[in-house]
């Protein structure tokens, strides 16, 4: 009697523990509280998802529906918000194969299903009882005796299968150590979500100051919605292989700076920048939205024109080196607050816009900033010029007397004719990158030694008028 007690109480103790086993206590987002994503560059979010349970004292299975469809559930991380409450995860399984009628012939290949149909002719339905051989290329079923591919009609199946779900659910197997309502927070890693800085510049009518304007774009292809989300922006490069990542990075300084009137807080983030919307948002799937990042209004630019060398003909005979040549065009202005910015500007494309005589904007180039430092310049540029152009020959080139470590040395001549076809004088900088040890011998326009290997002019040439630079250098290998 004593054995069978025995017995019969171990059958109701596993009895019980499977049956835990295959009951889950469901969490969707009906019951979300809170939720956070902090975006970074790169194709990467951190989701903090707050709910609100009842869980069994003891053994759980916990099933996280609306989770990313493209969580790294290797970063995932549950834990309680209560004090007195502890929860040990024992095991974690993301299931994202996703409810489909494909997905449930599937599922059930080798099963029985019903097959209901229609006659055309007199409306009676007709169900029949078939076996689903194969789901490739098509439907195969097995009907009594005979085989029927790509059927006309409904498929009824008796259940969903276990491992199928209507979204992608993060199912945890888990202990609590209290049966009350408790609230629970599930952390992690994502791609699918991710953001950039677009800017619109618009010159003013001399070309001296613009107004500057920065959006972020924000894309959601994680495969769910997260509504009245707290939203954070990350501006930098991240090492993603870094695993201290799913658990939240260590903050240094910080320094908060309105943009965009008060729409978005920036702060130091350990060697990046944080950017906090001011306000929740809602972010549906497969969606792009637009959100005020900052602006600045009467920004000083400087123009200039750039005439860009190359350092091949200084070694060999060419003569004619280009005939109407582009002369491009750049703007520069400095992140400053002096110049009503100071705020470290995320990377992006910045669009350039300039009102014509009748006052409408028109599009005039666009260029691409890497992540901006405050105080750091931001040079861009827009094109090449159409009224100045530059004819380029070299008139002179020979072998010259070389001195120790030297073992050979080139002499040799240029000419650079530069046109202005305006109805105002410019200012064109050429730039030649000048190789080996060199000396300038001769010249008719001072020049200026940028750096070791590199020469620059800086030659104004009257309206409708052209201008002539000549010059010669020894260049020693």
């Amino acid at each position: 009697m004593k054995l069978l007690l025995s017995i019969l109480t171990l059958s109701i103790f596993f009895a019980t523990a499977t049956f835990a086993n295959d009951t889950e206590k469901l969490t969707t987002l009906e019951e979300q509280t809170s939720v956070a994503v902090t975006i970074y560059n790169d194709n990467l979010a951190l989701v903090k998802d707050q709910r609100k349970v009842i869980l069994d004292k003891g053994f759980n299975n916990l099933a996280f529906r609306g989770v990313s469809a493209r969580i790294r559930p290797e970063t995932a991380l549950l834990r309680s918000l209560n004090p007195n409450n502890q929860l040990q995860v024992l095991e974690q399984n993301f299931d994202f194969d996703l409810l489909t009628p494909q997905k449930m012939l599937e599922k059930y290949t080798s099963k029985q299903v019903r097959l209901a149909s229609i006659n055309p002719a007199t409306g009676i339905e007709t169900i029949q009882t078939a076996t689903i051989l194969s789901t490739n290329s098509g439907v195969t079923l097995k009907i009594g005796d005979k085989i029927v591919t790509n059927p006309q009609g409904s498929f009824i199946f008796d259940q969903v299968p276990d491992n199928l779900r209507d979204q992608p659910t993060l199912v945890t197997q888990l202990t609590s150590s209290s049966d009350k309502q408790q609230t629970v927070e599930l952390g992690y890693l994502t791609a699918g979500l991710a953001w950039k800085a677009d800017y619109v510049a618009e010159l003013n009518s001399d070309e001296s100051q613009l107004d500057l304007t920065g959006w972020i774009t924000l894309t959601n292809q994680s495969g769910t919605a997260y509504n009245n989300v707290k939203l954070q922006l990350v501006a930098g490069d991240i090492n993603q292989i870094q695993p201290e990542l799913s658990r939240g990075v260590i903050r240094q300084e910080v320094m908060m700076k309105s943009m965009s009137d008060n729409a978005v807080a920036e702060e130091s983030l350990f060697e990046y920048h944080l950017y906090t919307l001011n306000r929740t948002t809602d972010l549906a799937d497969k969606q792009t939205k637009q959100v005020a990042l900052l602006s600045a209004d009467s920004v000083p630019v400087h123009k200039e024109f750039l005439l860009q060398g190359n350092d091949y003909y200084y070694s060999s005979s060419y003569g004619e080196l280009g005939q109407k040549m582009k002369v491009a065009v750049y703007i520069e202005f400095s992140n400053a607050e002096k110049t009503h910015l100071g705020i470290p500007i995320p990377k992006g494309i910045v669009r350039v816009y300039k009102n014509d005589s009748k006052g409408s904007a028109k599009f005039v180039g666009e260029d691409h900033i890497d992540h901006t430092p405050k105080n750091e310049n931001i040079r861009l540029k827009l094109g090449d010029a159409f009224d100045i152009t530059a004819n380029k020959k070299q008139t002179d080139f020979k072998k010259a007397k070389y001195f120790a470590p030297h073992s050979v040395a080139f002499e040799s001549s240029y000419e650079i004719e530069l046109k202005n076809a305006k109805s105002e004088p410019v200012t064109v900088i050429v730039r030649e990158p000048v190789p080996g040890e060199w000396k300038i011998l001769d010249e008719n326009h001072p020049h200026t030694k940028m750096t070791s290997g590199t020469a620059q002019w800086q030659i104004t040439i009257p309206a409708e008028s052209s201008e002539t630079l000549s010059y010669s250098v020894l260049v020693q290998y």
